[in-house]
């Protein structure tokens, strides 16, 4: 059974989500996250009692899923599996994510943001990487996927296999995920360069 106040507190921050995405941080209105989280003003407040309170759950909030996520792509997984599950996360994430309309809406905001949050991301990953290249290896990841984030072009169907080439995995899906399940509207065997 989920706690109803738990339940309030998600929702605000998911509708603070869709409100970013249209609006950015400078014109988020308190109203309007409120409207979308179908609670009323007072209760928002009684979460969070500013605009810079909520933006800073927000934050906590983002990494708290994204991390979770991570966690959970990547369970039971070991070695080139775990990696690998760790990059398609990644991709994923980054494709659904809303917080990708706020760089049209507000860039400054988002790189200033990503900008702190490079050596977080670039150090997690570093984790999963062995050798002595690991930080050069993660690095070089994490500015392909901040490209990808920031700066939309053709190549949006080639982030993985981009990700891949940069940690040295070698070969398409196939032979990448041998204990991971294919996604739909994957050809067998076709390796992507």
């Amino acid at each position: 059974m989920t706690d109803p106040d738990s339940s309030t507190r998600q929702r605000i921050l998911v509708a603070t989500a869709d409100v970013l995405g249209r609006n950015g941080q400078t014109k988020l209105s308190l109203s309007e996250v409120a409207a979308q989280a179908g609670v009323s003003r007072p209760t928002l407040y009684r979460w969070f009692a500013s605009k810079a309170e909520l933006l800073s759950a927000f934050s906590r909030y983002e990494r708290q899923v994204f991390e979770s996520g991570l966690a959970g792509a990547t369970a039971g997984l070991t070695g080139v599996e775990r990696l690998d599950a760790a990059l398609r996360f990644m991709v994923d994430y980054q494709h659904s994510y809303s917080g990708v309309r706020m760089v049209d809406v507000e860039p400054e905001h988002v790189i200033a943001q990503v900008s702190r949050a490079i050596p977080q991301m670039r150090a997690g990953l570093q984790q999963l990487l062995p050798g002595p290249n690991a930080a050069v290896k993660a690095a070089t990841v994490i500015r392909i996927a901040v490209s990808h984030y920031i700066v939309r072009s053709d190549d949006a169907d080639q982030f993985l296999a981009q990700l891949r080439h940069a940690v040295g995995l070698k070969g398409g899906d196939a032979e990448i995920s041998r204990t991971t399940p294919r996604r739909s509207g994957s050809r067998s065997g076709q390796t992507r360069t």
